[in-house]
């Protein structure tokens, strides 16, 4: 297995944001050069205001060990001492772009690169799936960052019903006059279009800091603009419950059920490869 980082900012002249790549090595003992895995960009969440550690590795070697090839993306925060959006946008796209145009050494498809979001984290991913057109404007250079399909866990989606501190730190610095603006995209479920990629949802009805209100609502925009779409809302949870192990998360009788979520993830995920895991 190989374990290094990718420094985005030097590699793309962005304002920060680092690459965490894991990688599975060529399983054969000879032969295969052609081996190559689907590639998963994890982004944790932490309300825009810090980058969550219990949705970052615990997520990506769930996913190693199912056959991707995974990828932590340790953006820049917003906030007073951070950067405002579009930045963590920018380095998403970049990240995508990065694992696409480096497929070959990193033993990926660059048909089959998927993204997955937690939290606020959730949102920046369901920023992309909405605004992937748009990035390289944005970023003043060519990217090619549309996934193939995301996952938003217990996703922030509108200002409406959402995590209000996400929001702040996000647009810091704007004036009230300019969030109003941007909000008609960054209240996601109001600019998903038939160009959004197919998208996986699961959040918890008891989830009191992120209402399942925010995936409902992604959702039934998938559905009014005829995007394929999975949607789970477990009866009982917490809030940030990442993989819903027993080892990052207190003991409880629904984790179990809950946890579920990660099969169901990467069987939807597989309707869109080649390969065979």
């Amino acid at each position: 297995m190989k374990n290094y980082m990718v420094d985005l900012q030097k590699e793309y002249g962005l304002n920060g944001g680092r690459l965490e790549c894991i990688l599975a090595d060529n399983p054969w003992d000879a032969g295969h050069e052609d081996w190559k895995r689907p590639a998963l960009v994890v982004v944790p969440g932490g309300g825009y205001g810090m980058v969550s550690k219990r949705e970052a590795e615990p997520i990506a070697f769930s996913f190693l060990a199912r056959g991707f090839q995974v990828f932590i993306l340790r953006y820049t925060i917003g906030g007073e001492n951070g950067m405002s959006y579009p930045e963590q946008l920018i380095e998403l796209g970049a990240a995508v772009d990065y694992v696409k145009k480096n497929a070959k050494t990193l033993r990926v498809n660059e048909n089959e690169v998927f993204a997955i979001g937690f939290s606020a984290g959730g949102h920046l991913t369901g920023n992309l799936a909405v605004e992937w057109q748009s990035v390289s404007a944005k970023a003043g250079q060519t990217l090619d960052c549309k996934p193939t399909a995301v996952g938003l866990s217990y996703p922030v989606i509108s200002k409406i019903n959402g995590h209000q501190g996400s929001y702040t730190n996000l647009l810091y610095g704007y004036s009230d006059e300019a969030c109003l603006e941007l909000l008609k995209t960054l209240n996601l479920n109001e600019a998903v279009t038939k160009d959004t990629p197919p998208t996986f949802l699961w959040a918890t009805a008891t989830d009191t800091v992120v209402s399942a209100d925010n995936a409902l609502r992604f959702a039934q925009a998938c559905a009014n603009n005829g995007v394929p779409y999975e949607l789970h809302i477990y009866p009982r949870g917490r809030h940030g419950l990442s993989t819903a192990s027993a080892e990052i998360c207190e003991a409880h009788s629904d984790l179990p059920r809950v946890a579920r979520w990660v099969e169901d993830c990467v069987a939807f995920f597989r309707m869109y490869m080649e390969e065979s895991f």
